[in-house]
């Protein structure tokens, strides 16, 4: 069996965090070759194949890894005991329109799906919960890390001060060329668009300007808002785009293409533990 080349993570003890690449798998062309999205095109066949394969890595059962169907909104689902009794039909309806996930439970990998979008996992240290958000650029703005940390503390009773997070491989600001309409939505909510956003020449050549919107820097600022310390946050250097080879970029190869995994799973062991 292949096996899945994973960019690891340390978010804390007994924690696995981790982005997969595009290396490992079985997938092939535009999704090749590790790819487990089933909403982008790809072979069934080669996304149980690629399943599994991660699953083995991680030493749980195909049915705790757990991918919502992101639709650029805010809808933040909690992944517990209960859910994981629900019917194969039942959990596709309730992960339905879903673009963040949180967890107490160990042993279940949690994971978003992007492919430019920028993937943000987080880990209350103390008391032992996980979530993973998929923030494009309608999420961010939506302010959908903000809003994820809130249901931790109202769910949870997450502490802030408590929280690591890291924001993981996405489309950087040197890249992530813009409309009018996109800086305006920023503008419009609120955002402080002289530290994540700069005109750059337009990629096609003209001699026109374009606006670039930062978004790992974008959600940076709202955990800080959230009370999350700065020490606490780690951001990837990553940028999708030019790292397109090793990193799928729908901006680069199409959305008919392969997406990268972003995962968090806790170990039940730790939990035992209390580490």
């Amino acid at each position: 069996m292949k096996q899945p080349r994973l960019h690891f993570y340390r978010i804390g003890e007994g924690v696995t965090a981790f982005s997969s690449t595009r290396q490992g798998g079985y997938s092939e062309g535009r999704y090749g070759e590790f790819n487990i999205n089933r909403y982008c095109g790809d072979d069934e066949q080669h996304i149980r194949q690629n399943r599994a394969s991660l699953c083995e890595l991680l030493g749980i059962r195909d049915e705790r890894l757990i991918m919502p169907h992101q639709v650029h909104e805010a809808e933040i689902i909690v992944v517990d005991n209960d859910f994981l009794q629900l019917s194969d039909t039942e959990r596709q309806q309730r992960l339905e329109g879903v673009d963040a996930l949180m967890t107490n439970v160990p042993e279940v990998c949690i994971g978003v799906s992007t492919a430019d979008c920028i993937p943000v996992l987080l880990f209350d240290r103390v008391r032992r919960v996980s979530a993973a958000i998929h923030a494009g650029w309608r999420g961010t703005a939506k302010r959908i890390v903000e809003k994820t940390v809130a249901a931790m503390t109202a769910t949870y009773d997450c502490g802030s001060q408590d929280i690591v997070a890291q924001i993981g491989p996405g489309i950087h600001l040197d890249s992530f060329e813009v409309g009018d309409e996109v800086y305006a939505s920023f503008a419009q909510e609120g955002f402080p668009m002289e530290t994540i956003s700069r005109k750059y020449p337009a990629h096609d050549g003209s001699s026109m300007e374009k606006w670039h919107i930062d978004l790992p820097e974008c959600n940076r600022q709202q955990l800080l808002s959230c009370g999350i310390p700065d020490s606490q946050i780690m951001v990837s250097e990553i940028c999708t785009y030019q790292q397109y080879e090793r990193f799928f970029s729908a901006r680069r190869l199409g959305i008919n293409s392969g997406r990268i995994f972003t995962g968090i799973c806790m170990s039940c062991d730790a939990a035992a533990k209390g580490v």
